[in-house]
C-alpha cells in the first residue's frame, strides 16, 4: 500500500464580509487580527483603561471637566443624574458607566484617600461588595476643594484642548495637577495584555518627596514616602527591601492587615479596617466557611455590624481563647490579610510604561514644568498686549482735545481708526483700543491710571521672561505650590506599618481550659463524644447490629486521639475536632472522619493529653514492643504517621498504661505468663520488632490481657522473673473468665 502523503498546514483563515458585494470570501486570521483586533486592542490601551501622568483615564477626565464646566466647583450640589447628562457631551457611552466612574471618586464611597467629588447620598461603599449605591436621580453632588488643584490654569493654555467626539466644544487631553495625584490616589485599569494597579500614597508625604527629588536627584524616597496609605486603613507588614524594589521598578507586593480591637466584657473581636483588596462580605464568608469546617474552633459567631458610623466587623470568641492568637490564626487563614500587588503601569506621551515612583514623580515634575511654561507664556502675552495698547494710549495723553477733535470731524466711522493711526503714529490695535474707550473716561485721571500700570507692567514681563529662561524659577514656582497644596490639604496617615513580623511561623493551635467529656470506641470504628449531663439524661447506646464498645473513657476535652489501624498507620486528631453527640446517635465512622485509605479500619484508639504514657504491642509470635507514646507526638500539625507499629507479625493488643504494669499472655498451646513491662526495655522507634517475652513452639500467641482484669485464683504462679519464658499450662479457660 502506498503511503498518504500528509497535507501541509495550511493557514488558518477567518471569513469575511466585503461591503456591498454580498460575499463572504476566507481571509488568513493573521490579517484580519492586525487589521481589526489590534485597533481596538490599542484603543483600550491608550484611550480607555490605562491612567495617564495627572493620573486620570479618559472617563474620569470628561466627568471632572464636565463638573467643572458645570460651575460646580465652587456652586452648590446638583442631581447626579444631570451631571451624568451633561458628561454624555464628552462621553458617549452610556449615562451607567459614567455614573458609575463618579460613585467611584465620591466621597461617600470611601475609594479614595483624596475625593475628587463631594457626594450627598447613598454612594455604597468599596469595602463592601453588596452594598449597593442609589440611582443618580436620588444622589447629589458637587467638586470637592481639592479639584480645585486639578484645573489651576486651566484656562491659560497649560494643556492641549482636543475637540469633543462630535467636534462641537473642546476638552483638556490631560489636567495641569498642581501635585502628583497619580500616586496619591489608587487606581486599577485592565487593558488588552496588560494591567495597571496603582495604590494610594500620602498625600503630604508624596509632596514632600516630589519636593525633595526636585532639589536632589539623589534623595531616598524612602526616608519621606513611607510607603502606601490606604483609604480604608489597616496595618502593612514593612518589608523595606520590597518597599525599595517598588519604588524602583513600580513592580512588587504590598501585606496588608486588618486593624482590630478586644472588648474584654462581650468577648468580642471588632474589625474596623481591612485590606483594600477584599470586602467584608468575603471575610465574613471566609470565617463562617473555616468555622463549618473546624479550622476555627475559636468563634462562636461572625456578624457583620457596618453601619452610617463606619466599618466594623464583630467575632464573638469562645471563652479560653487569647484574641491575639486567634487574630495571627485568621490572618493566615482570610482575607484579614491580603497582598496589594502593584504594577505601576503608567501611560507617557501615549505610550504604556511600567515605572517605579522614581520615575513617576521624575515624569510628573516635566509634566508640570511644561504646563507652568505654558501658563506663564500665555500670561506673558496677555501682559505684553495690555502694555502694547496702553503705550498708545500713553500717547494720546498728549493731546486728548486733538484726539476729540479728530474722531468728530472724520465724516464716516470706517476712518476713525485710520485717522488715529496717523494723527498719532499708533498701529491699529492700540486705535481701536482708543477709539472704544468710553466718553466718561476720556479724562485726564482715567488715562493717568492706566498708563501708571506701564512700568508694573514692564516689570511684570521681564520677570516672566527671566523664568521662562531660568529653570531653577520653575522648579522652585513648582515646589512653592506643592507646599501650598501640602499644607492645605494634607490629612494623617491612615495606614500604620508593622516591624520585624514573622510571616512564616506556624501558629500552634491555641487549647482552651478543658472540661469532662466520655468518649466511646466501638470494634466497628464508630467514635462517640458524649458530656456527662447529656449521658446522664440518657445512656443508652446506639451502635450498628452486631457492634460493641471496646474503650470507654471519662477524659479532658483537650485530649489527643491516636487510632492505630490495620495497615500498620496512625492517624492523630483531637476530641475537639468530633462533635458532641448523644448517646441515641451512632457517632463519627473514624475512617471516612480522617479520610483514611480503602479498606483501612483502626483497630485501637489511644487517648492522652501530654503523651507521657506507654503504649505497649504484643505480637502473634510472642514479642512485646514497648514504646513511649511521645514517640507520636508532632510538633507540625500532622495527621498521618506510617509505620506506626512492627508489620513483621500480627498484632494481638495493644495497651497503653502509666509507668509499668503486669499482664496475662496466654500461647495457642494452652500456656499461661503473667510478666511485668518492667521487664522489656522501652525503644523510641515506632515500628520496633519489640522483645521476646513468651517462647513460643509450635505455636502462636493468642491473647493477652491486664492482669489487673483477670479474675484467677492464686494468679502469682503465673509470673515469670526473666524473658523470654515458655510459661506453664493453666487449668482455667482465662479466655473465658469475665473481666473484674
Amino acid at each position: 500500500m502506498k503511503k498518504k502523503t500528509p497535507k501541509k498546514s495550511e493557514p488558518k483563515s477567518a471569513n469575511a464580509y466585503i461591503e456591498g458585494s454580498g460575499k463572504v470570501v476566507e481571509t488568513d486570521i493573521v490579517t484580519t487580527l492586525e487589521e481589526n483586533y489590534m485597533p481596538y486592542a490599542m484603543s483600550v490601551i491608550v484611550s480607555r483603561a490605562l491612567p495617564e501622568i495627572d493620573g486620570f483615564k479618559p472617563s474620569h477626565r470628561k466627568l471632572l471637566y464636565t463638573m467643572y464646566k458645570m460651575g460646580l466647583l465652587n456652586g452648590a450640589r446638583t442631581k447626579s443624574a444631570n451631571i451624568v447628562g451633561q458628561t454624555m457631551k464628552l462621553n458617549p457611552h452610556g449615562d451607567a458607566a459614567i455614573y458609575e466612574t463618579m460613585v467611584r471618586l465620591a466621597r461617600g464611597n470611601e475609594a479614595l484617600l483624596h475625593p475628587y467629588v463631594d457626594s450627598k447620598g447613598n454612594f455604597g461603599k468599596a469595602y463592601s461588595r453588596d452594598m449597593a449605591y442609589a440611582a443618580a436621580r436620588y444622589t447629589e453632588a458637587k467638586l470637592e476643594g481639592i479639584s480645585a488643584e486639578l484645573f489651576a490654569d486651566i484656562d491659560k493654555d497649560s494643556v492641549d484642548m482636543v475637540p469633543n467626539y462630535d467636534n462641537e466644544m473642546l476638552e483638556p487631553t490631560l489636567f495641569p495637577v498642581r501635585f502628583p495625584s497619580v500616586l496619591v490616589n489608587s487606581n486599577f485599569g485592565l487593558a488588552v495584555s496588560m494591567a495597571s494597579n496603582i495604590c494610594s500614597f500620602n498625600l503630604s508625604e508624596v509632596c514632600e518627596t516630589a519636593v525633595s527629588l526636585i532639589k536632589n536627584p539623589d534623595h531616598n524616597a524612602l526616608s519621606t514616602l513611607k510607603g502606601p496609605d490606604f483609604p480604608g486603613g489597616g496595618y502593612i507588614v514593612y518589608d523595606e527591601a520590597e518597599m525599595e524594589k517598588i519604588y524602583r521598578t513600580g513592580l512588587g507586593t504590598v501585606k496588608v492587615r486588618a486593624k482590630y480591637s478586644f472588648d474584654k466584657e462581650a468577648r468580642c473581636i471588632e474589625v474596623t479596617q481591612i485590606p483594600p483588596t477584599t470586602t467584608v462580605e468575603a471575610i465574613i464568608d471566609k470565617v463562617v466557611e473555616l468555622v463549618k469546617d473546624g479550622r476555627v474552633r475559636e468563634i462562636s459567631d461572625a456578624r457583620d455590624e457596618t453601619d452610617l458610623s463606619g466599618l466594623r466587623l464583630a467575632f464573638d470568641l469562645k471563652k479560653g481563647y487569647d484574641p491575639d492568637l486567634v487574630m495571627q490564626k485568621l490572618y493566615k487563614l482570610t482575607p484579614l490579610q491580603d497582598n496589594f500587588n502593584c504594577n505601576f503601569n503608567v501611560l507617557i506621551a501615549g505610550t504604556p510604561r511600567v515605572m517605579g515612583v522614581y520615575e513617576i514623580l521624575s515624569e510628573w515634575t516635566e509634566f508640570r514644568r511644561q504646563c507652568v511654561k505654558r501658563r506663564v507664556y500665555f500670561d506673558l502675552n496677555k501682559k505684553k498686549e495690555k502694555l502694547h495698547l496702553l503705550l498708545g494710549l500713553k500717547k494720546i495723553l498728549l493731546d486728548i482735545d486733538y484726539a476729540i477733535q479728530l474722531i468728530r470731524e472724520t465724516e464716516e466711522e470706517a476712518e476713525v481708526v485710520p485717522n488715529l493711526m496717523v494723527g498719532f503714529g499708533i498701529d491699529e490695535p492700540q486705535a481701536e483700543y482708543v477709539a472704544e474707550i468710553k466718553l466718561r473716561h476720556i479724562n485726564r485721571e482715567y488715562i493717568l491710571k492706566r498708563t501708571e500700570e506701564t512700568d508694573r507692567l514692564a516689570a511684570d514681563i521681564e520677570e516672566m521672561e527671566e523664568l521662562l529662561n531660568s529653570p531653577k524659577k520653575i522648579d522652585k514656582v513648582i515646589i512653592s505650590e506643592l507646599k501650598e497644596v501640602s499644607e492645605k490639604y494634607a490629612q494623617p496617615r491612615r495606614t500604620m506599618f508593622l516591624y520585624d513580623v514573622a510571616e512564616d511561623v506556624e501558629i500552634e493551635e491555641e487549647q482552651p481550659e478543658g472540661y469532662p467529656v466520655n468518649v466511646f470506641f466501638t470494634r466497628e470504628g464508630y467514635f462517640k463524644q458524649i458530656t456527662p449531663k447529656s449521658l446522664r439524661m440518657s445512656n443508652e447506646q446506639k451502635l450498628k447490629e452486631q457492634d460493641e464498645i471496646i474503650f470507654s473513657a471519662e477524659v479532658s476535652s483537650n485530649s489527643e486521639l491516636l487510632f492505630f489501624t490495620n495497615k500498620f498507620q496512625c492517624y492523630k486528631s483531637r476530641c475537639a475536632d468530633f462533635p458532641e453527640i448523644k448517646a441515641s446517635v451512632m457517632g463519627d465512622f473514624v475512617p471516612a472522619k480522617l479520610g483514611m485509605d480503602d479498606r483501612e479500619l483502626p483497630v485501637f484508639m489511644a487517648v492522652t493529653e501530654k503523651f507521657t504514657e506507654t503504649l505497649v504491642i504484643f505480637f502473634k509470635n510472642g514479642k512485646c514492643a514497648k514504646i513511649p507514646l511521645s514517640s507520636y507526638e508532632t510538633k507540625t500539625k500532622r495527621k498521618k504517621l506510617q509505620n506506626a507499629y512492627s508489620e513483621l507479625s500480627d498484632m494481638v493488643g495493644m495497651f497503653v498504661i502509666e509507668g509499668d504494669a503486669d499482664f496475662i499472655l496466654k500461647s495457642t498451646a494452652g500456656k499461661v505468663i503473667m510478666f511485668n513491662t518492667a521487664l522489656v526495655l522501652a525503644k523510641s522507634a515506632r515500628d520496633t520488632q519489640g522483645v521476646q517475652v513468651m517462647r513460643l513452639t509450635k505455636a502462636e500467641l493468642a491473647s493477652v490481657q491486664l492482669a489487673e482484669n483477670v479474675a484467677v485464683e492464686d494468679i502469682e504462679r503465673f509470673r515469670i522473673k526473666t524473658v523470654p519464658a515458655a510459661g506453664i499450662v493453666s487449668d482455667d479457660d482465662i479466655d473465658q473468665i469475665k473481666l473484674i
